[in-house]
């Protein structure tokens, strides 16, 4: 269960103050798929930085399992997010000149696993999302459909039980988008995977159990499927 209590967050920048987010609340039980809407420059990227710990509360804060966020040292927020937690982005962030193999290693070289398992977990994680036969193609040679699906399996390489997902067919083609959506719904359904999708697509929205809808940075409407 993730539960986001009176949410603030404010921006300073010498004298002037621009509070992105206004007192926001919700829940995300533990499997759900909870889709965060609203225009660009709402608060939504905000709100799922704050949620993943990649970013931090002016004020009320984010509990997983009744367990605060800001209790957290930053060394157990880091081993937190690593070890709970998958992202998946509009600019995909993989590093280019490396294969797509060593790519997805990337979140299990901290772990302290053996080389072994490490490349046996990155293997299988290449083959779910359908791109074992690219695994040493480096990442500048794949197209935007390819690269959006070695970041996915980087994403659940750790095994995480959360992905946020943010914009993640924004870079896409209309096809290439579906083929991604249904992805990351199907590991929502088949592995139990909590996914928290940041969209101003309707239409990927209405295919999540939960829409929270953000507007200059306060919730505005909440639907439940």
């Amino acid at each position: 269960m993730i539960k986001i209590t009176d949410l603030h967050k404010t921006y300073i920048n010498g004298k002037n103050a621009f509070e992105a987010l206004k007192g926001i609340d919700f829940e995300v039980p533990d499997g759900q798929s909870v889709a965060i809407i609203g225009k660009s420059g709402s608060g939504k990227s905000t709100l799922m930085h704050v949620m993943a710990g990649l970013d931090t509360a002016t004020k009320g804060d984010v509990l997983y399992d009744n367990t605060s966020l800001k209790s957290m040292s930053s060394k157990d927020l880091a081993k937190f997010r690593n070890e709970r937690i998958g992202f998946v982005f509009q600019q995909f962030f993989l590093q280019p000149s490396l294969t797509c193999l060593e790519n997805v290693l990337l979140p299990l070289k901290i772990k302290g696993m053996s080389k072994k398992e490490r490349v046996a977990k990155a293997m299988k994680a290449l083959e779910e999302v359908e791109m074992l036969d690219k695994a040493q193609n480096r990442a500048t040679d794949l197209s935007g459909g390819q690269k959006q699906r070695v970041s996915i399996a980087r994403a659940i390489v750790a095994e995480p039980q959360i992905i946020f997902a943010d914009e993640p067919t924004g870079n896409l083609d209309s096809e290439t988008g579906e083929r991604i959506i249904k992805l990351l719904f199907e590991l929502n359904k088949t592995k139990g995977i909590t996914l928290v999708v940041v969209t101003h697509d309707i239409e990927l929205a209405q295919l999540c159990t939960k829409k929270i809808f953000i507007k200059d940075g306060e919730k505005i409407k909440e639907e439940i499927k």
